[in-house]
């Protein structure tokens, strides 16, 4: 199971006495009700997010990022994307919801959201942690409760920053971009579940049709992409016709503008493909894949809303759907970005080079060669190499040369054939976007990360 898109107080009222009971969406099977307590924002006790313990995980560098607020700056490319998207989403449907502060409680980022404490998403290696209480936000859908709950607009649109543990390469970075978005209906004051899909139904029939070839083999429900139990099937297709048919809309939009090689030549119809998929806040899920420059590229994961995402925002009888999307992801494929680190520069050249509403090509402005140094060592005596987790390894790397590394990965592995002592040596690729490093400079980088790597793990260096 994927339990992110790509992709954060709980209140229980009394439900509001409805002609159509809950039961007539859903059957009469009891769920149980969280009884914890999800704070609001600005709720969270303020030594929660500021007090350090055993699992403090964050790094100076990383602190660092969550004061850019890259999505203030209307000419950057990821602005642009988002302003695009958001435009086509009726204000008056959808509220803007702004989440600036990415520090969230962990029932937040992972138990309101159905993603249980043994998941791997949630160890130390995976997520920045600034104490066992608090994390820095891994998806924008740790606000889906609060947004669902708060928002008086049947829908919702987040774009913000968001922060995990990973590899470094030209894909991946620390922190990046997410856009969430929801929507949701109530069936109070209507008297058969008829009527409650025709009102779904005519919702549908107001989103504009996109010049666009749809492929969709996918049934709406099937064993290995269930409804939910009890929920009404017809109710259920409603909501994933809506879904689908919004997002068709977005990509449509999106793309209708972007010119694929010669201008003067025809365009073909965008061809958009639906598979299913899985995460443990939605179910049906779905996947959404657009055919760009001879490639099938993934932009949404989205399904309908999970029934205990709405029980825990206080209101049950409520349905609807969710969807995630990477921004620098879709960024990178649209402004021919090449580099993530690019999204990060405060280099004037990239900075300056766009505008503000408008997708034009990214001008190369870096050609500098990049070089690599290796670090071979030796794992503590009775260590494994699966005890040793890269995400770690990066970390030390990134707060030693910043973004003067363009990629770190594992070359070789060795056994010493009579110690039995594991040894592992790891490529570092040195390379800036905005001037040529010189060997002394990188010289002392690498040494600054050896001496690092021996202080943090113990090792021996080679």
């Amino acid at each position: 199971m994927r339990i992110y898109w790509s992709c954060r107080s709980h209140l229980v009222s009394t439900p509001v006495l409805l002609r159509i009971s809950r039961s007539r969406i859903f059957d009469s099977t009891t769920r149980q009700l969280s009884n914890s307590a999800l704070p609001r924002s600005q709720d969270v006790k303020k030594e929660d997010g500021q007090d350090t313990d055993e699992w403090t995980n964050v790094t100076s560098t990383i602190e660092r990022l969550t004061r850019r607020k890259l999505l203030n700056n209307p000419a950057h490319p990821l602005s642009i994307l988002t302003d695009i998207i958001f435009s086509k989403f009726p204000e008056q449907e959808y509220t803007r919801a702004h989440f600036p502060d990415p520090r969230v409680s962990v029932y937040e980022n992972f138990e309101s959201l159905n993603i249980t404490p043994d998941h791997v998403s949630r160890s130390k290696t995976d997520t920045y942690y600034l104490n066992k209480h608090k994390v820095l936000r891994t998806h924008t859908s740790a606000h889906q409760v609060e947004s669902f709950r708060d928002y008086t607009t049947p829908g919702f649109l987040i774009a913000a920053d968001v922060y995990r543990r990973d590899e470094i390469d030209r894909t991946h970075y620390p922190a990046f971009h997410q856009m969430e978005g929801g929507r949701w209906w109530s069936p109070h004051g209507m008297s058969a579940i008829e009527e409650f899909v025709s009102k779904i139904n005519e919702d549908t029939a107001k989103i504009p049709v996109s010049a666009v070839k749809i492929i969709d083999d996918t049934l709406p429900f099937h064993d290995g992409n269930p409804k939910q139990d009890g929920q009404h099937p017809d109710v259920c297709m409603a909501v994933a016709n809506h879904l689908k048919r919004s997002l068709e809309m977005v990509v449509g939009g999106i793309f209708e503008n972007i010119v694929q090689g010669d201008p003067s030549t025809p365009k073909e119809l965008l061809q958009i493909r639906w598979i299913d998929a899985t995460f443990p806040f939605t179910s049906p899920s779905w996947e959404m894949e657009v055919y760009w420059q001879g490639d099938w590229l993934e932009l949404f994961g989205c399904g309908v809303t999970q029934q205990r995402v709405f029980d825990r925002a206080g209101y049950p009888e409520r349905v609807g759907w969710a969807f995630g999307l990477g921004l620098e992801r879709l960024a990178m494929v649209l402004f021919g970005i090449p580099d993530i680190r690019l999204f990060w520069s405060e280099d004037p050249r990239f900075v300056e080079q766009f505008t503000p509403g408008v997708v034009s090509p990214f001008r190369p402005f870096s050609k500098y060669p990049g070089t690599y140094r290796d670090i071979a060592f030796w794992l503590k005596d009775g260590a494994t190499p699966e005890q040793f987790h890269d995400n770690d390894l990066m970390d030390v790397v990134r707060e030693v040369a910043g973004d003067l590394v363009e990629n770190v990965g594992l070359i070789d592995k060795f056994t010493h054939p009579k110690t039995k002592r594991h040894s592992l040596c790891y490529r570092v690729v040195f390379q800036s976007m905005e001037r040529t490093l010189q060997n002394d400079e990188i010289n002392v980088l690498q040494n600054n990360i050896r001496e690092s790597m021996m202080k943090k793990f113990g090792i021996g260096l080679r």
